[in-house]
C-alpha cells in the first residue's frame, strides 16, 4: 500500500482556511496505475481540474473542495484498504470510484454500514441492481449497452449469435446480461466462450466460435484484450461481424487493435464523437467545454472514462447544492433527487429505485472509421 499511499494525491491546498471544516472532504479511489491505469488516469485528472475549477469559483455553497486521491494500481486487496481509510481515517463525507467493477463489487457492503455514498465510475449492472441506498454508479450500465447492440443487429437481420466474455468483474455482469437478453429478444445464443483479463491470445475461442457460424460475435470487456480479440479476428481471417462493449469506447482500443479494430461497432456515450453530437443535444456544451478544458489542460482529450469521474463529481456537486448541507445522509437523499441533469454519459434522473440514472438513449452506435470514431445511428 506503499505506493497507493504516496499517490494519496491530497490536491488541494488550504487557501485561507484554518479547519478541515471549512472544506467540502470527497474521497476517490482510482486505478491510477496498472493495468486499469486506462481507466484510472483520465479519472483522476478530471477530479483535479473540476477541482480547481470548482474552487476558483468560491467552490461549493461557500466551502473549498478538497479531494484525497487513493491509487488502488488496480488491485481489489489494495482497494479495499483504501476504501476502508477514507471511511475510517480521512473522513470523507463521500467517495467517488472505483475505476473498475470487481473493485466497486469488492468494497459496496462498506458504505451502508458507514453511512457514506459511493457514486461509482464503474458500468456493472450488479452495482445498482437490486439497489443499495448508498451506493450509485455513473457509467450506462451493461443492460443498455447491449439492448442497443441487439435492436442494432435485428434491424441488420442477425439471428444467430456469439458471445466472447472476459472472466473479470465487468466480464461475467455482461456475458450475464447478454444470457438473459439475446434469448429474451428472440434471437439465438449459439456460442458462449470466455476468455482471461491476462490472455494473450483469444484464438481457440474464436475458432470455436466460428464453427458455430453466427451471424455476428459480441465481445465483453475492457482493454487490453478486446483488442487481442480485433487481431486474432483478422489474423484467422473472421469476417462476421463483431460487436464491442462500452468498456473500450476510448482511443486506447484503437491504438492497441490497429488496423484491426477497423469497421468494429459498439455503444460508445456521445463524449467519443462531440463534434457529431447535433447543436439542440442538451449534452452538447457540456461536452464541448469538458473536451476543450480537458485538452488544454493535459494535452490530450478526454476519455469517457475521464466522463465517469466529471458526471460523478458533478452529481455530488449537485445534491450539495440542492440541500444547502455536506451531511452525507443529505447527499445520498439528494442524489436520488436529481432530475434531467446533463452528463458526459448521458442525462441523468435519479430515484429511490434507480441509481444510475441512464438508459439506452445515453448510447449512440460508433464504428471505427480510419482510426476514428464515426457515429452510424
Amino acid at each position: 500500500m506503499a505506493r497507493a499511499a504516496a499517490i494519496v494525491l491530497a490536491l488541494f491546498t488550504f487557501l485561507g482556511c484554518s479547519k478541515e471544516s471549512d472544506s467540502f472532504k470527497i474521497g476517490a479511489v482510482l486505478s491510477v496505475t496498472g493495468p486499469a491505469s486506462f481507466l484510472g488516469e483520465p479519472e483522476k485528472n478530471t477530479l483535479l481540474m473540476l477541482q480547481d475549477e470548482l474552487n476558483a469559483k468560491g467552490g461549493v455553497e461557500g466551502r473549498k473542495v478538497q479531494i484525497v486521491i487513493y491509487d488502488d494500481e488496480s488491485d481489489v486487496n489494495k482497494c479495499v484498504m483504501a476504501a476502508k481509510k477514507l471511511i475510517e481515517n480521512d473522513k470523507v463525507a463521500v467517495v467517488i470510484g472505483p475505476s473498475i467493477s470487481g473493485n466497486t463489487l469488492a468494497i459496496a457492503k462498506f458504505f451502508a454500514p458507514a453511512k457514506i455514498p459511493l457514486v461509482s465510475c464503474s458500468a456493472a449492472e450488479k452495482i445498482v441492481k437490486p439497489v443499495d441506498p448508498w451506493v450509485f454508479n455513473t457509467p450506462q450500465l451493461d443492460r443498455h449497452a447491449v439492448g442497443k447492440i441487439l435492436m442494432d443487429a435485428k434491424k441488420k437481420g442477425y439471428a444467430k449469435l456469439a458471445i466472447l466474455t472476459v472472466s473479470d468483474g465487468f466480464g461475467q455482469a455482461g456475458r450475464a446480461v447478454l444470457q438473459e437478453l439475446i434469448p429474451a429478444q428472440g434471437l439465438a445464443l449459439v456460442a458462449d466462450e470466455v476468455f482471461g483479463p491476462k490472455d494473450t491470445d483469444m484464438s481457440a475461442q474464436l475458432t470455436k466460435i466460428k464453427g458455430a457460424a453466427p451471424d455476428a460475435i459480441i465481445c465483453w470487456g475492457t482493454n487490453p484484450g478486446p483488442a487481442v480479440v480485433a487481431r486474432n479476428r483478422a489474423q484467422l481471417g473472421i469476417t462476421t461481424p463483431l460487436y464491442m462493449s462500452h468498456g473500450v469506447a476510448s482511443k486506447k482500443f484503437i491504438e492497441l487493435a490497429g488496423v484491426s479494430a477497423e469497421g468494429l461497432i459498439l455503444p460508445a456515450g456521445r463524449l467519443v464523437a462531440v463534434s457529431q453530437v447535433p447543436d439542440g443535444n442538451p449534452q452538447k456544451a457540456l461536452l464541448t467545454k469538458y473536451v476543450a478544458d480537458y485538452t488544454k489542460k493535459f494535452g490530450t482529450a478526454p476519455s469517457t472514462f475521464g466522463g465517469h469521474a466529471y458526471d460523478a463529481l458533478m452529481l455530488v456537486t449537485e445534491a450539495v447544492k440542492m440541500g444547502k448541507s455536506f451531511k452525507p445522509q443529505d447527499i445520498r437523499d439528494n442524489l436520488e433527487k436529481i432530475k434531467a441533469m446533463p452528463g458526459t454519459a448521458g442525462v441523468y434522473t435519479m430515484t429511490p429505485e434507480n441509481h444510475n440514472g441512464l438508459d439506452e438513449s445515453a448510447f449512440v452506435m460508433v464504428t471505427i472509421e480510419k482510426g476514428e470514431w464515426k457515429v452510424v445511428d
